[in-house]
């Protein structure tokens, strides 16, 4: 975790999701996680609409999208999937938590990405799959 005393971030914190949640509901790791079969060894979060968007939009059910205000409970740190791997310095603000998050809120409406975009980073992330590159650091 942020071993200094570093505030890596004041937020608002956004956790993006198909999941049926309610307010004062905790969001905890070692649920299965919305990008593959397994169980999270953390929860994700970010402090950018953009980021829980896709989120929302990429989780695997087919359930309605949701984006939901959170605020951790603990501890965090960055997420070394996109802050080592795709965008150092972490631009995406986000971050990943074994602490559980409150939902203290759900936006009412947010616009989505175009459907030509979503499958587009679905393309993308199949292939990644297929080439055995998308590896989550969990």
């Amino acid at each position: 975790m942020n071993e200094s005393t570093e505030v890596l971030d004041l937020g608002p914190f956004f956790h993006g999701t198909k999941a049926q949640l309610a307010i004062g509901d905790l969001l905890e790791a070692q649920n299965p996680s919305n990008f593959q079969d397994k169980k999270s060894n953390y929860i994700y979060f970010t402090a950018t609409l953009e980021a829980a968007k896709w989120g929302a939009e990429l989780a695997a059910t087919d359930s309605p999208e949701r984006i939901y205000i959170v605020e951790p409970t603990g501890e965090f740190e960055n997420d070394p999937n996109l802050t080592d791997k795709r965008f150092p310095g972490n631009p995406t603000r986000s971050y990943r938590s074994k602490e559980p998050l409150k939902i203290v809120a759900e936006l009412a409406s947010w616009e989505r990405h175009s459907e030509e975009q979503i499958n587009h980073m679905l393309d993308s992330l199949k292939s990644l799959r297929e080439q055995g590159k998308a590896i989550i650091i969990d």
